[in-house]
């Protein structure tokens, strides 16, 4: 029988520690949550692999190592409300929902936020809030946020989003075209907004209002 637990925490030491992933709140969370739980049978026995997977709909889980620098980069302490842009399998959802006081997670795929919902739910996390929509356009009823995350490709940072964000807050982003990005984190400084360039990447399209249009 497959060994999950012993599997994920060689995935922390291996893909994340050494390769520079420091907080150690990141770490502890990402040892917790099952990444199992969040992809389909065919695919479990790969969890913990260093590399996305597909979850249907033509969307992907992101590679774990991704997923912790994209996390590490929001600098979170506890107490922050997060919007997540993308739900996609709950994955990443879990781990903010693990370092953040609430989040609000937006998907415009309904199978797979209910699917999603469903996993989290089973999982007990009740600090989570999900919108069915566009999410580039956000969630400004419930905005500012101290930290924003999008887990797909803009062309541009959109304007909408950066407007959310709380002074200080930081929004971590892919941007670029279609099929390979920088990941960017934009910390906000009352009306300025300071760009950072984490890491080369790749997610699929970031489609909605305020990015790429559907082809």
């Amino acid at each position: 029988m497959q060994d999950f637990k012993k599997e994920r925490l060689a995935m922390v030491e291996d893909q994340l520690r050494r390769r520079g992933i420091h907080d150690q709140r990141v770490l502890e969370a990402m040892a917790k949550i099952p990444r199992h739980s969040f992809v389909s049978p065919e695919y479990q026995a790969a969890a913990y692999e260093d590399r996305p997977l597909p979850i249907g709909e033509g969307q992907t889980i992101s590679q774990p190592y991704m997923v912790a620098v994209m996390t590490q980069s929001l600098e979170l302490t506890g107490g922050e409300r997060v919007l997540e842009i993308g739900t996609g399998s709950g994955y990443q959802t879990a781990t903010l929902a693990e370092l953040a006081k609430t989040i609000f997670t937006v998907e415009r795929i309904q199978v797979l936020i209910q699917r999603a919902q469903k996993v989290l739910q089973n999982l007990g996390y009740e600090n989570i809030f999900f919108l069915h929509g566009d999410g580039t356009k956000g969630w400004p009823e419930n905005s500012p946020f101290a930290g924003i995350i999008v887990t797909a490709g803009a062309p541009e940072v959109p304007q909408m989003l950066t407007s959310q964000l709380a002074d200080g807050g930081r929004l971590v982003i892919p941007v670029g075209p279609r099929y390979t990005q920088t990941l960017y984190k934009v910390t906000r400084k009352g009306n300025r907004f300071m760009e950072e360039d984490i890491t080369g990447c790749v997610f699929v399209p970031l489609l909605g209002d305020f990015g790429w249009k559907e082809e």
